[in-house]
């Protein structure tokens, strides 16, 4: 029996059996008929919103590639720039931004009263072993020390190397501090910025956690010009040159290797879900 409530409502009068006869219970009609519709819907929405999953990973592994082929080619350039041969000190600093990592020749002499100490650090072993650098675990400092240019009539700044904490003092290693005019090699190093948890420098104390050109250049009275001295530069006593980190992490064959995977993974899961559905029983 069929109930009409309204013009657009009705209900379904079904019979309900009990010991003392028989009652009518409403049901809505054709509900099921009329909810199959939205679910439908529902699930053609819930089926295009899915299919985002695998598409974007899709698209971030091919980024990926992209980065990977533009961090190889300037990988090979840094190697390039470092193994060239050097080329005299540009008297112009504005050239400078344009050469890190460049080896320059200077001629001159160092002013040792002036000594920056850029600390802590681990020093660099020289010796290349496989295309590696090895760190060591002894803690020390970066002897930076004025260097006036006899040829350029500027004085610059230069990373002379490394030295063990008990030998920061200059009084523990005066044969080590070189007199007179020299000839110099070392790579040009620009400016650093502060990076997370590294400490502000401290000029004060001499205390230097990162490369500040212009604040070094302030406490010596040198140019914001830098170089790391190379490993010829080490003297007997002396702080142990060739300290430049060369380093470019490359990392994208692993993000490439996950996003292509997760887009493997739920390409597979929704075409499972939605394109290969059991038939209903």
């Amino acid at each position: 029996r069929v109930l009409q409530v309204g013009p657009t409502a009705s209900f379904c009068l079904l019979p309900l059996r009990h010991p003392w006869g028989v009652a009518w219970m409403p049901s809505r009609c054709g509900s099921s008929a009329a909810e199959a519709p939205a679910t439908k819907a529902d699930d053609s929405v819930l089926q295009w919103l899915l299919l985002l999953i695998p598409v974007t990973a899709f698209g971030l592994g091919t980024w990926q590639v992209q980065r990977r082929k533009w961090k190889l080619k300037l990988i090979a350039e840094l190697e390039s720039r470092v193994m060239a041969e050097p080329i005299p000190l540009p008297a112009d600093p504005v050239e400078l931004k344009n050469l890190e990592y460049r080896p320059v020749k200077v001629k001159g002499h160092f002013d040792h009263s002036k000594e920056l100490y850029i600390m802590p650090r681990t020093m660099v072993d020289p010796a290349r072993e496989a295309g590696r650098i090895s760190s060591s675990t002894e803690s020390g400092a970066f002897v930076v020390t004025p260097f006036h240019c006899t040829d350029l009539g500027v004085t610059i700044l230069v990373n002379r190397g490394f030295v063990p904490r008990k030998k920061v003092n200059p009084e523990t290693r005066q044969t080590g501090q070189v007199e007179g005019e020299m000839d110099l090699t070392g790579v040009v190093r620009l400016t650093e910025t502060r990076k997370p948890f590294v400490p502000e420098n401290n000029p004060e104390r001499n205390h230097w956690h990162y490369r500040d050109l212009e604040a070094m250049a302030r406490t010596t009275g040198a140019d914001p010009v830098f170089i790391d001295a190379d490993f010829k530069s080490t003297v007997p006593g002396g702080p142990i040159g060739g300290q430049t980190r060369v380093t470019l992490r490359n990392e994208h064959m692993q993000y490439i290797i996950t996003w292509y995977g997760l887009c493997a993974a739920t390409s597979y899961l929704w075409f499972k879900k939605f394109l290969h559905r059991m038939p209903a029983v």
